[in-house]
């Protein structure tokens, strides 16, 4: 099977946990765009649900199949949320953000009573940071802000490649919300709590990567089958 062809599989697993009623989070990257049109699909036949995004390119998705969708100010409270990860250790601690979603991502996890994430199983490692560290900052003071990010990563033990995302053209890529990122090439990170808690203190930092604490279940394609970590239903 095609990486893709595992992402659709983790997608439609997914989609059996969703119930008629439920205010679901829809998540951005590949992987959460087959579950959106999977759940699209089921939403033409007649399924009720109401949907919350994360990203402008998620909404974007979801109103072009008719899948009805509100804000977190209307409904801040969601039952289920689905996405992808970047990378997901074996006591479900992730890194998001290769998408430049992370802060409604982490947001939108944060409101919601359980999130599921879908991916192939090359994101599971045994050690997070082989992905870069997408770290979500104000453009105002940059210079300053990446020289406060670097100290506090390297207080915390890890070290590596700090730069600021760009797009294609070459232009600093802005987020949906008008801010920069920073990408951090650690290659591990041997305390994701401890450097989550010291990029937290930097100021001009708007949110990080590292989403710990927030996953309840990951649901891992492969060619043999599923894997899920941690509790499904």
């Amino acid at each position: 099977m095609s990486p893709d062809d595992l992402k659709k599989l983790a997608a439609a697993r997914a989609l059996e946990l969703v119930r008629p009623g439920m205010r679901l989070g829809l998540g951005t990257g590949s992987t959460a765009k087959h579950f959106v049109d999977l759940l699209g699909a089921r939403v033409a036949e007649g399924l009720e649900v109401l949907c919350v995004a994360t990203s402008e390119a998620t909404q974007a998705q979801a109103e072009s199949l008719n899948i009805p969708m509100s804000t977190l100010d209307a409904t801040p409270e969601l039952d289920l949320t689905v996405d992808g990860a970047d990378e997901v250790d074996p006591v479900l601690r992730l890194i998001k953000g290769g998408g430049a979603a992370l802060l409604r991502e982490k947001i939108v996890a944060a409101a919601s009573k359980r999130m599921v994430v879908i991916a192939d199983d090359s994101k599971l490692v045994a050690e997070l940071g082989r992905f870069p560290l997408p770290i979500e900052v104000v453009p105002f003071g940059i210079e300053a802000t990446r020289r406060a990010v670097a100290a506090a990563i390297t207080a915390c033990g890890a070290a590596g490649e700090l730069s600021l995302r760009k797009r294609p053209d070459g232009s600093t890529l802005l987020t949906d919300g008008g801010h920069y990122i920073l990408d951090a090439r650690l290659g591990c990170i041997a305390k994701p709590e401890l450097l989550a808690k010291a990029l937290n203190a930097v100021p001009g930092v708007v949110e990080h990567g590292l989403f710990l604490g927030l996953a309840s279940c990951a649901i891992l394609a492969s060619g043999d089958g599923l894997k899920v970590l941690g509790t499904i239903e």
